[in-house]
């Protein structure tokens, strides 16, 4: 597959001209934009630009509103945002940004959002927040495609949680997972390469561990941990859903395709300001990181994708196909 070499400044015109023309409002375009690109720098492709081709259908389709105008609803220190069935991205960041100035003077703030839809690498979020001095817990849920543990019809979301805390003159920690075993973007590959799949990725339509790729997309994807996996989705989709009325998994519709209605999930930021529990927070935590890596081969969670988003800062190679294809729904 041939690739291609843009700055992320061309890039970036590109993807937002895109969006532009599908009806979408400059700054909601500019905060899609941005979430992308920051997947794309991070190495995680799966959550960056080839995703826009399925929003922007989405959006001409009417499954998305092009015109969404995200509403922030204070409640002491919870900020509600309806994302008025449009992209998640501008809602989640005016959510973050509102919930972050919030935490410097309350401590801790809670910020949910409704009716909303995909929003990228859970960990773009997190680590904003950390870098205002913030702990931040993040999640979402999504359309069904796990089951519960016994079961064989996919009920949750594969529900990404995300963690970041502040450091000390350094980047933030940060820790970004789904709660799969493995991401369902690696079985569609398998699917297409019509290879077969390690046992333990995923199961078949009648609950057995499968490794034919076409029957896991029948069936559903395997909890990370087993039942301990599938009981924190559980706990992502009533932390997400469940407080702010949104669908549950099983209720929402695909990210992928035209069909239905908006999928209408939800995301939960939590938000904590350190200082409000005890002083010194930054220099405790990093004797809990020091004692790590004394031990040889442990790194920090999230170093990995700094290191690559730090190579991609001023660049970013693309897929030939799907720029071409980026570059005409721009115009």
């Amino acid at each position: 597959m041939s690739h291609v070499t843009l700055t992320v400044e061309e890039l970036s015109i590109i993807a937002q001209q895109a969006l532009r023309k599908s009806g979408v409002s400059p700054v909601s375009a500019a905060d899609t934009c941005a979430a992308l690109m920051a997947a794309e720098q991070a190495g995680i492709a799966s959550h960056g630009f080839a995703r826009l081709p399925f929003y922007l259908d989405q959006l001409d389709s009417g499954k998305l509103k092009p015109d969404a105008q995200s509403v922030l609803a204070e409640y002491g220190s919870v900020v509600n945002v309806d994302a008025d069935s449009g992209l998640a991205f501008p809602a989640v960041q005016q959510g973050l940004d509102r919930g972050s100035a919030l935490a410097q003077h309350s401590g801790i703030v809670a910020v949910a959002i409704r009716r909303s839809h995909h929003f990228g690498m859970a960990g773009y979020y997190a680590e904003q927040a950390a870098r205002q001095g913030l702990v931040c817990l993040a999640f979402s849920n999504g359309p069904a495609a796990m089951a519960p543990w016994g079961g064989n019809i996919p009920l949750f979301g594969t529900n990404p949680i995300a963690f970041a805390s502040p450091r000390e003159n350094k980047p933030p920690l940060v820790i970004d997972l789904s709660l799969s075993e493995v991401a369902r973007g690696k079985i569609m590959l398998a699917s297409q390469k019509q290879e077969a799949i390690p046992l333990g990725w995923a199961l078949d339509r009648e609950g057995h561990p499968t490794q034919d790729a076409d029957a896991a997309l029948e069936g559903s994807m395997a909890p990370a941990g087993g039942t301990k996996g599938a009981a924190l989705a559980l706990m992502v989709e009533l932390l997400t859903a469940g407080l702010t009325g949104s669908n549950y998994g099983f209720q929402a519709s695909s990210f992928f395709n035209t069909e239905g209605g908006p999928p209408h999930i939800a995301q939960l930021l939590l938000l904590l300001n350190p200082a409000f529990f005890s002083a010194g927070y930054l220099q405790h935590s990093e004797q809990l990181f020091a004692a790590m890596l004394q031990q040889p081969g442990v790194r920090l969670p999230g170093e990995r994708r700094q290191a690559v988003a730090q190579q991609n800062s001023t660049q970013i190679s693309l897929p030939a196909a799907l720029l071409e294809q980026l570059r005409i729904r721009a115009g």
